[in-house]
């Protein structure tokens, strides 16, 4: 049957990594997205939220710890889908070790992301010599599309390009240690190194291609069957990138960007990432994010401003010590500066939805009402702090122009915070009006977190005002795994695998049973 279009709509929030197939090599990857599209449209729901897919810094595995701010990690690449590595026999090319080493990340619980990498790295190498040999020097038709790919793409591609191939001559030093006239990118020099390393700069170039041509066909395998990727932009990269290294004038240095405390740190956050220069960065018509606006519009449908609030004010902490510092320091001129990023990320036509959770002055959430972005309204958080009892907010009175969620991926998921709300909390919860009307006779108070307590409280976002809802996939299905621990650096983080094989979930009778109540859910919430 058609399901006609409507502006509410719902999706789940699952990370890219985390959707592991039969196929593929230890970690979820663009080959694996049109079964995870396919199986949301199957569910009535509109939207799929991604993490980042930047690459990541080098040991590092959190999206937001990236050497870019443009290119996909090669991590992503399917390599069952690269048609060079299928031409040198695929998998059989492998060497004993290799074969042996994809068994073991195939079977891991969790994504060993160094042991992924290395094999994705070695498969990938074997295929550009194919590709460069059979296709490049006879300058064959796909070596052609490659061409006409790196002209399309050169005012990112080539620095970056060269970034990467200067990182892994210089054993993955950060580009403050490398020689002087690279790190001050003398044109001789650049020269000199763009000639050394010709091959390792096009190969690091064929990788994005091959992506490219992998994400575009995930891309229109989701708009077939209805459903948008939002992506994730960063607030920020690492110092050690190709961005800053090839634009140091725009980032103060000296300075690292972080939070004041908050909810999840009493202390506050410092993630060691650069501070942006906002007065060099207006002096130079703010190029670099609507280069990132750009290359966002390229990926995406629509994507989730990571660290709203840092955009209107960034907070610092010098590296050498002292007093903790927000650029622009004015309330004016934040406010200014924040209506003026948003504005440059929607100018491509992305649909763009705003992280504005943590500390947020109250202006902030103004200035999205009048822009019209939505914000994000996180159950759990959203109740009324200067009222009595302090009541928590109905979903159904959640503003149109905002994101409902259940969750986010630094929270730890809705049946764990469940079990862990104290008796006071759990009986707010139970006095909202639409939670309630749903419980019916059901005493919540207490109630231990089973799949009755969970539907209730998934139906009742369903209900909310919000015109977007977003789930983790984790609280669908009562699931207690955790995405990242903020503040907290371990294997655990950004490690999480689903139970089973995207490519299976119409097998698996839990799954099934899940898609089904979406479906209802949506229907009857106008959601399709």
């Amino acid at each position: 049957m058609h399901e006609v279009e409507t502006r509410r709509r719902s999706g789940l929030l699952i990370p890219l990594f985390s959707c592991t197939s039969t196929r593929s090599w230890g970690i979820g990857d663009i080959g694996d997205l049109p079964a995870v599209t396919a199986w949301l449209a199957s569910c009535g729901q509109r939207v799929l939220q991604l993490l980042p897919l930047n690459e990541m810094a080098p040991g590092q595995q959190s999206p937001y710890s990236a050497i870019t701010a443009m290119a996909i990690d090669p991590i992503y690449i399917s390599l069952p889908l690269v048609p060079d590595f299928v031409a040198i026999g695929g998998v059989s090319s492998l060497d004993p070790a290799d074969r042996e080493g994809l068994a073991q990340v195939r079977a891991s619980e969790r994504i060993d992301y160094d042991a992924v990498r290395k094999l994705k790295q070695r498969a990938s190498r074997a295929a550009f010599a194919h590709f460069f040999d059979v296709e490049w020097r006879h300058d064959t038709e796909r070596a052609q599309a490659l061409r006409a790919y790196l002209a399309e793409q050169a005012w990112w591609l080539d620095d970056y390009a060269l970034f990467r191939a200067i990182h892994t001559r210089e054993a993955e030093r950060a580009w403050t240690e490398w020689p002087l006239p690279l790190q001050r990118r003398e044109p001789d020099a650049l020269a000199r190194a763009r000639t050394e390393l010709a091959e390792p700069i096009l190969r690091t170039q064929y990788r994005q291609w091959l992506a490219d041509i992998q994400w575009r066909e995930a891309r229109a395998a989701a708009a077939a069957v209805g459903v948008r990727l939002f992506g994730d932009l960063p607030f920020m990269v690492d110092g050690d990138s190709a961005d800053v290294w090839a634009h140091r004038e725009w980032f103060i240095l000296d300075a690292s960007v972080g939070v004041p405390p908050d909810a999840f740190s009493a202390t506050g956050q410092d993630w060691g990432m650069p501070v942006y220069h906002w007065d060099a960065l207006r002096a130079d018509g703010y190029r670099w994010l609507r280069d990132r606006a750009r290359r966002g519009a390229q990926l995406f449908d629509g994507y989730r401003v990571d660290h709203l609030v840092g955009f209107y004010r960034t907070y610092g902490r010098p590296r050498s010590g002292g007093a903790p510092f927000f650029t622009p320091a004015d309330e004016l001129e934040q406010v200014a500066l924040g209506e003026q990023v948003l504005a440059i990320f929607r100018e491509p036509g992305s649909d763009i939805i705003a992280e504005d959770l943590g500390t947020v002055p109250d202006f902030v959430r103004a200035s999205l009402a009048r822009l019209g972005v939505p914000g994000f309204r996180v159950a759990r958080w959203e109740r009324d702090w200067h009222a009595p009892g302090q009541p928590f907010r109905d979903p159904v009175d959640y503003p149109a122009r905002s994101v409902a969620n259940s969750g986010t991926h630094d929270t730890e998921p809705l049946a764990v915070w469940w079990q862990q709300a104290a008796e006071d909390e759990r009986a707010a919860v139970a006095r909202i009006p639409s939670i309630s009307r749903l419980a019916g006779p059901i005493d919540l108070l207490d109630a231990p977190y089973n799949p009755t307590v969970r539907d209730i409280l998934l139906a009742a976002l369903f209900e909310s005002g919000s015109d977007l809802l977003l789930m983790p996939i984790q609280d669908v299905f009562g699931w207690t795994d955790r995405i990242n621990q903020p503040a907290t650096v371990h294997d655990g983080n950004w490690s999480y695998r689903l139970p089973w094989p995207v490519d299976g979930f119409a097998a698996v009778a839990e799954a099934r049973e899940r898609c089904e109540q979406l479906r209802v859910w949506a229907r009857a919430s106008g959601r399709i």
